[in-house]
């Protein structure tokens, strides 16, 4: 069986750390176990943990009015679950359930919050990584919601862009009609 610290080295997001912040955040891993079916956490909840899936699958959903859970992401062995416990309020947004049985490293989040405090370095390297996984899922929470609510015209993509692209390009982060 793989150690903690064999599992945090070949996580591909985690590559490029040094050994000592690697170390680190090995010491707030446990291993855990989930049934299918059995929620590892809902939406609105207290983010806890992190996790690395060892085996299994995972459904990452978002509740909709009407249709009821749509799964945005289904994760497996090897992929990140979790960012919520980097950021306040630390909550989850999501909810995800095991569609098998899963077996995963979860990673204490008041541990790993204690050692980006520490180490600011390995806590920016964390943020910089973690928020791949954040436009990640929000890219696949946008085409879940496209294929919910089905698709938007290209007129109202196309003025949403424009928005986008001026905000962003504002100093101020407004488009020209809000500053």
């Amino acid at each position: 069986m793989d150690t903690f610290e064999d599992i945090v080295r070949e996580q591909p997001l985690l590559k490029g750390l040094t050994p000592v912040q690697l170390e680190e955040i090995a010491d707030c891993a446990s291993f855990v176990r989930y049934e299918k079916g059995e929620f590892l956490f809902r939406e609105g909840e207290f983010a806890r943990r992190f996790y690395i899936i060892t085996s299994g699958k995972i459904a990452i959903e978002i509740f909709t009015p009407g249709r009821g859970p749509v799964i945005v992401e289904t994760l497996d062995e090897g992929d990140l679950l979790g960012w919520s416990w980097l950021f306040e309020p630390y909550r989850w947004h999501f909810d995800a359930m095991a569609q098998t049985e899963v077996k995963a490293v979860a990673f204490d989040a008041l541990c790993m919050r204690g050692k980006c405090d520490k180490d600011h370095s390995l806590g920016y390297e964390l943020v910089k990584r973690f928020s791949q996984i954040i436009m990640e899922r929000l890219q696949a929470t946008r085409m879940a919601l496209l294929d919910v609510y089905g698709a938007v015209p290209d007129e109202t993509v196309a003025a949403a862009e424009v928005l986008i692209t001026t905000a962003k390009d504002s100093p101020n982060g407004k488009t020209s009609g809000e500053q």
